[in-house]
């Protein structure tokens, strides 16, 4: 009988508020069917969006500040305490704190936003609190994206420079795969020691969020254009969804069971 292939799990990381700084963790418990925790619980409002919620339907990701268009978010540090909703920024030598379950709270970081970004602002900023069951992802399905770190090896070689594997803003980074194989592994599972099992639903299609630095904040490189040159389409990463919830934990050996 075949062995199953073994993935080994680099990094697990958290986005509190679309757009703002990546948070690496050691643990996280993920339940059946439900959203990498404590990712994009929030989004800022680039002018109205037509967002309700009350009835949350999936917005596309141009309704809101984003590192597509809006590589100044890049230079913003952030951090979010869940304990307290609060969002700390720092930002030019200072540092602000916005508790996020908070209406002054959320107005403080939208004035934040217009006073760092006032050219990017199509309309007046909003911070959005995602309601219960949904969260502010960019894919209406797949809701635990996965970075390939040989895949992005692979751009590096492409490029001839190091490129950040947080350019890609997934929530787990793996090894153990041959580049580009995760796109490949739609339909197929993916099995932790808790138990957690993973089920990749589709590719990823990079966009031009990619070609900004996430320490520097300074667009650099056209990496969605690099891909199509070299590949023929654009795509690094998966999604996948929870079937069966349980832990994940930095230095676990992931097996592809199905």
């Amino acid at each position: 009988m075949q062995a199953a292939l073994e993935i080994g799990l680099l990094g697990l990381y958290r986005y509190p508020v679309k757009g703002l700084s990546p948070e690496p963790l050691e643990r996280a418990e993920l339940e059946t069917s439900g959203f990498f925790p404590g990712d994009r619980l929030y989004a800022i409002e680039n002018g109205p969006s037509g967002f309700n919620p009350v009835a949350p339907r999936h917005q596309p990701k141009t309704k809101y500040l984003m590192l597509m268009r809006d590589e100044a978010l890049a230079r913003l540090r952030t951090r979010y305490d869940d304990s307290t909703a609060t969002l700390t920024v720092e930002h030019a030598g200072e540092t602000h704190a916005f508790r996020l379950d908070t209406e002054a709270g959320r107005d403080g970081l939208a004035d934040l936003m217009r006073r760092t970004l006032p050219d990017s602002l199509r309309g007046e900023p909003k911070v959005l609190a995602a309601p219960p069951q949904y969260r502010f992802t960019d894919s209406p399905t797949g809701y635990v994206s996965l970075i390939n770190r040989a895949s992005v090896a692979a751009v590096e070689d492409y490029l001839g420079a190091p490129v950040d594997p947080l350019r890609f803003r997934g929530n787990l980074l793996v090894e153990g795969l041959a580049p580009f194989a995760e796109l490949d592994m739609v339909g197929q599972v993916i099995e932790a020691p808790s138990g957690l099992r993973l089920k990749i639903t589709k590719r990823t299609v990079r966009c031009a969020a990619t070609n900004v630095d996430p320490v520097s904040g300074v667009r650099d490189h056209d990496i969605p254009w690099t891909l199509d040159a070299r590949l023929g389409h654009r795509d690094l990463g998966v999604y996948a969804d929870v079937i069966a919830g349980g832990a994940l934990a930095v230095g676990d050996t992931l097996r592809v069971v199905g």
